[in-house]
């Protein structure tokens, strides 16, 4: 039956409808907003950037010369540059260029040389790699905005069909409401019916659709976005970034060929000596010693089959023979000499590294790392600069005793500026070496096999880190001192694990007596015990207090078997032990000091803790002994 509500209803319906059908579907996403990147406006993550770059300020005149290094000389904060370049000097003045050197060549080092003509003039030039202003930096801030508004269009037309969605919801809700009121009042067909659930539907699914649509494209288009601004950025940091242009000009009397050599100094290259010990139980009378130079550059230039040297010079101290002045006071003519040593034309090359130089290698070295250079160039950044600090203290102390050494490269090879370290030998010898056995129970219970040596090598051993091998097995890490040539020495090889040690506190012949003074009375045992089936030979060492002193006094020394300190306290025994023998030795004496002491001695322990030792619980002992520290230790055991 057709009421007058039902007809209201159906009317309803055709409203709605015809609205819903005027909205937009999958195909409205087809304007502007949808339309696909020209080929302009793709931007391939994966491609080089071609870097615009701005012509330094020579003129057109300038004829670009090409160059190659040769030669760098390596130091602890610096490596010095030569540059080889071939041309034809002609009898016009004519200036010639070195173009693309890093921003950060010291300006006050830079020195050219020619084997032909004359150098009329030498010039330093500085340009930025790109300025703002550039054509192609303005492309790509183009291509940036035009992907982004497309992004932003797409964004618009979401929040568009989520709103359009709502709005079907809202219909739906009122209408299932306003089907059950009918359905109260009056015969509501089946058709009516379905023809809205088919309409709200069939609104649904093409909003769906059509969100979809838009959401695939916002994720191809992301990666260009990304590509494009990663672009961009690259670009904006060529104008953060500084080039070197050395100009020079030329002129000779007739047509004639030259060879030109440019030298500067760059900041960013660091090197450290390492060595290599090889013995072998089949001649333990020689031991075979590489040294080598362990270098690591980020100067901005890869050093490809260079001749490399290795200084432990300082490049801005001049060397001046010993001369003794008076000493005045208040006189500050040392400390003025010191400041004109500080030279301000690396000063500024040092701040121009440290601001640019991970961008320039970034752009240099792009091929060789392209996904994970930050990363690889920060940690090897970071060791550089650890190796660069240990080193420039390193060889400060050699400069304190006139030491200064130089050493050529054995072997070429490629230095890249990314901050890898490469190893290169600079010297092979061999030394003479004895063998010994030397047992020290109170520094440790295991006995050390030793190498004593004589430097032949007419060259000084620099301080470093020694690698141990025995017949191609490796033993182990050490450390050497300087050594210089025709010096004795000697280096711990390995343990002897025939030897057993032992020392320990006889308590039945100590004891410590508290008065206005106290009084310890201190007897040790120490003993050694072949355990091998071969005769073995060693010296066995310990020691004696040595009082400087007056508060503390030492009395009553009693050694056994009886042998005669030294100046320092040591005790040296010289003994050769047969197949499991086994051997003892004692050591007795009285020391007499305040009570004070000990309080003393607690209160800068607070102060300054020790870590603790691994052998029974003792505090490990410095490098520089102290007696007061030793009578705290040894009042623990009472």
């Amino acid at each position: 039956m057709f009421t007058a509500e039902r007809a209201r209803w159906i009317g309803l319906g055709a409203v709605v409808a015809a609205a819903i059908a005027c909205t937009p579907t999958t195909n409205a996403v087809k304007g502007p907003v949808a339309t696909k990147p020209t080929a302009t406006s793709t931007v391939d993550p994966t491609a080089p950037i071609a870097a615009p770059v701005t012509p330094a300020p020579e003129g057109p005149q300038a004829e670009e010369l090409t160059s190659k290094v040769k030669k760098v000389t390596v130091y602890s904060d610096r490596a010095l540059v030569r540059r080889h370049s071939s041309t034809s000097i002609s009898t016009t003045p004519t200036v010639y260029a070195f173009k693309h050197l890093p921003g950060w060549v010291d300006d006050g080092s830079v020195r050219l040389a020619t084997s032909a003509g004359r150098i009329l003039d030498v010039r330093v030039n500085r340009s930025y790699l790109a300025r703002a202003t550039d054509e192609t930096i303005k492309k790509a801030e183009d291509e940036a905005q035009e992907l982004a508004n497309k992004m932003g269009a797409l964004g618009d037309e979401l929040k568009v069909l989520d709103a359009q969605k709502q709005q079907i919801e809202d219909i739906k809700a009122f209408s299932l409401e306003k089907i059950t009121k009918d359905m109260t009042t009056a015969n509501v067909g089946v058709e009516s019916y379905g023809s809205v659930v088919s309409f709200i539907s069939k609104s649904l699914r093409e909003t769906a659709a059509a969100r979809r649509a838009v959401l695939i494209q916002r994720t191809k288009l992301q990666p260009e976005i990304a590509a494009s601004q990663r672009k961009l950025d690259e670009m904006k940091e060529l104008t953060q970034l500084e080039e070197t242009t050395v100009l020079v000009t030329l002129q000779h009397t007739t047509q004639a060929d030259a060879n030109i050599v440019l030298t500067y100094m760059l900041p960013g290259a660091t090197w450290e000596p390492m060595h290599e010990f090889r013995v072998s139980e089949a001649k333990p009378e020689v031991v075979e010693v590489t040294s080598f130079a362990v270098v690591t550059q980020t100067s901005g230039e890869d050093w490809s089959h260079a001749a490399l040297t290795f200084s432990t010079q300082s490049s801005t101290e001049s060397v001046r023979i010993p001369e003794l002045e008076a000493l005045t006071l208040g006189d500050t003519k040392t400390a003025s000499q010191f400041l004109r040593r500080q030279s301000a034309s690396f000063s500024r090359a040092q701040a121009a590294f440290e601001g640019q130089n991970r961008l320039w290698n970034k752009r240099m070295q792009k091929s060789a790392y392209r996904h994970n250079f930050e990363e690889r160039y920060q940690s090897n950044f970071q060791y550089l600069q650890v190796v660069q600090g240990k080193t420039v203290q390193i060889f400060q102390s050699l400069r304190k005793r006139g030491t200064t050494a130089h050493f050529k490269a054995m072997s070429s090879a490629i230095v890249r500026a990314d901050g890898h370290s490469v190893r290169l030998p600079i010297g092979r010898s061999q030394f003479k070496a004895k063998q010994k056995i030397v047992a020290a129970p109170e520094q440790s219970l295991n006995a050390a096999r030793t190498l004593e040596m004589l430097n032949e090598s007419a060259q000084p051993m620099l301080p470093g880190k020694v690698a141990l091998y025995q017949d191609g097995a490796f033993l182990g890490m050490t450390e050497v001192d300087f050594i210089a040539d025709g010096e004795r020495f000697s280096l711990y090889l390995s343990v002897a694990d025939q030897l057993k040690l032992s020392r320990v506190l006889d308590k039945k012949h100590s004891a410590l007596v508290r008065k206005r003074r106290t009084r310890m009375k201190v007897a040790f045992i120490v003993t050694v015990e072949n355990l091998s089936n071969k005769t073995t030979t060693l010296t066995l060492a310990d020691r004696i207090p040595v009082s400087e002193n007056r508060d503390i006094v030492l009395s009553g020394v009693k050694i056994t078997p009886a042998v005669k300190p030294d100046s320092k306290g040591i005790l040296y025994w010289p003994l050769t032990l047969k197949p499991k023998e086994k051997r003892q030795f004692k050591i007795r004496y009285q020391l007499e000091y305040p009570p004070t002491l000990i309080l003393e001695t607690r209160r800068n322990r607070m102060r300054r803790p020790r870590p603790a030792s691994p052998y029974r619980g003792r505090p490990a002992r410095r490098k520089n002994y102290n007696l007061k520290d030793d009578i705290f230790d040894l009042e623990q055991n009472f």
